[in-house]
């Protein structure tokens, strides 16, 4: 579901970023996903449904304002979080009155850019 926001093809387009934030529901998971979250940790928190969540979490990620992480669960398997991926998003506009966004992600330790890749890899499998 979610994009490489190393790679600079995965930039998302203004209109997707407007969308998210002008989105009540989107706002509040942002809110919430300063920590991963599980999907269901989630809905709890958020008071939305299972189905909305997921739309809502699709339109943030479309954005590249949201990353998922899968975690190898102690016992076999794996969990789904969901996290911001954002410092700040700007938007601002050019001297050819264009509109842009640029977007300041968090820095990220070795094992977790090697869980990006891994988890990529995975979902191309």
């Amino acid at each position: 579901m979610v994009s490489d926001p190393a790679s600079s093809e995965d930039t998302p387009s203004l209109q997707d970023v407007l969308d998210a934030l002008d989105d009540p529901d989107c706002r509040t998971i942002l809110r919430e996903t300063a920590e991963p979250m599980t999907a269901n940790e989630l809905i709890d928190t958020c008071g939305i449904s299972k189905s909305t969540l997921y739309r809502k979490l699709d339109r943030l990620s479309q954005a590249s304002l949201v990353r998922e992480r899968d975690v190898i669960n102690p016992g076999g398997g794996r969990t789904t979080k969901y996290e911001r991926d954002f410092d700040d998003v700007t938007i601002s506009m050019d001297e050819t009155d264009t509109f842009s966004v640029t977007i300041d992600r968090p820095s990220r330790q070795s094992d977790e850019r090697l869980a990006d890749i891994w988890s990529k890899m995975g979902d191309e499998l």
